[in-house]
């Protein structure tokens, strides 16, 4: 008889319950007052709906239609309990994703909804973000884990070694994880990933010999491009050991001399210097605190005169003050230590590093449409059982919602992803 039981995959991203605050017993207890209440929190979100609509289910069996002022999404939401509204206003999204995986809120399609958050995000103001000690208590959290040496191979590890074979599911067959950039309206993901890879490269004036080095490589998909299209001296860094392998595997199969290689090495200890530098979306990884030392290294192993290609994500600088203020979904649950880039003040930080400025390319529509695909994989591995051994259906369940806010996020224009050029000018 096989007693053995596959380990829980996911854990570490799941145990965000334990750590982050979303209302609790206060919730409950909050839920329980006159419907008044709600009605009146619901009437802040409707003042703060310039574009779009909500449809809102409510449990006192009425039907509200919020917004309806300018052209956007519409948005369908029952909400089964009023506790939900209570975790929106005390948690924000962590609360309002704890809500909807207690069964306090559905809806048919939440992607409108997430894009109708964002779209609003500066009308709403802080509808949706965490308020008083929930604030600091998931911001604490929040900085608990930051990205030092240690606490970057701890949070990497609970994301991006999940396993290859979780990934390799639902990804392009590059297995890229990063937006592709569609060219045509009839490209497939795959050929729009290499679009993306070549868009990156074409930045570098690469030329044979080059030495190239990639900050967070990923599963080697544009290590493997470089090689091929321009016969470059390669080098990735990772600190997945997952994808590490698999990039490391992908190099030696095309690069029959044997010059390009993977590294499990922090970007602070990368030894230079190098004619190019390009990074896809890393730098979300590495935390407001240290886009310092992320810029250091990349002017430090530059050549004089060489170029770096950034592809990363920002959020729209109106937002940035309140979203930093404490944490939100995607800190607490998907990438812990992670922010989204304020593009002025990373800008301003390169500059000052002797790093030229130039040449960025916006691609926000893009990234929806890569999510949106990616989730109709997830969902068809799911839906064939085709998922691997250890993810139950609590990881199922996050793993859906976390592609679907981000679609909605995209869509909503608030956040979006770029590619910029870098020189070095000295």
């Amino acid at each position: 008889m096989n007693t053995h039981v596959s380990p829980r995959r996911g854990k570490e991203l799941l145990r965000a319950d334990r750590a982050y605050r979303s209302g609790g017993l206060t919730a409950r207890l909050i839920a329980r007052a006159p419907a008044g209440l709600f009605h009146r929190m619901l009437d802040r979100i409707d003042s703060g709906l310039d574009y779009g609509t909500i449809e809102g289910h409510l449990p006192d069996g009425s039907v509200r239609l919020l917004g309806g002022r300018g052209k956007g999404p519409a948005a369908v939401v029952h909400l089964h309990h009023w506790a939900s509204l209570v975790r929106l206003a005390l948690s924000g999204s962590v609360g309002w994703y704890r809500a909807w995986e207690r069964g306090e809120w559905s809806s048919p399609d939440p992607v409108p909804l997430f894009d109708l958050f964002m779209r609003n995000g500066e009308a709403l103001g802080d509808v949706g973000r965490a308020h008083g000690p929930w604030r600091w208590l998931n911001k604490i959290v929040h900085a608990l884990r930051r990205n030092d040496r240690r606490g970057a191979r701890r949070n990497i590890h609970a994301h991006y070694d999940l396993g290859n074979d979780f990934y390799r599911l639902w990804l392009d067959a590059g297995m890229n994880y990063s937006s592709a950039l569609f060219l045509k309206p009839d490209q497939t993901l795959e050929e729009a990933q290499i679009a993306k890879v070549d868009a990156i490269l074409d930045r570098l004036d690469l030329r044979s010999g080059s030495r190239l080095l990639e900050i967070g490589c990923g599963w080697g998909a544009l290590g493997e491009r470089a090689v091929e299209r321009h016969d470059v001296l390669y080098t990735g860094i990772t600190l997945s050991p997952s994808q590490a392998e698999i990039a490391d595997a992908r190099l030696h199969a095309i690069d029959l001399s044997q010059r390009s290689r993977v590294e499990i090495c922090d970007y602070r200890d990368a030894r230079g210097p190098y004619d190019a530098i390009a990074s896809v979306e890393m730098v979300e990884a590495v935390g407001e605190a240290y886009w310092p030392a992320y810029l250091d290294a990349i002017a430090r192993l530059l050549r004089p005169g060489g170029k770096a290609a950034i592809q990363y994500i920002l959020i729209n600088d109106a937002l940035f003050e309140r979203y930093t203020a404490s944490s939100d979904f995607i800190q607490a649950y998907i990438f812990p230590g992670g922010c989204l880039i304020s593009e002025s003040r990373f800008r301003a930080l390169a500059e000052a590093r002797g790093l030229a400025w130039g040449d960025v390319r916006r691609f926000g529509s893009d990234y929806a449409e890569t999510l949106c695909q990616w989730r109709k994989r997830f969902d068809a591995a799911v839906e064939a059982g085709q998922l691997p051994a250890g993810f139950d259906g609590r990881f199922v369940r996050l793993w859906r919602y976390y592609l679907q806010y981000c679609e909605g996020g995209f869509r909503g224009g608030g956040i979006d992803v770029a590619q910029v050029t870098l020189e070095k000018t000295a």
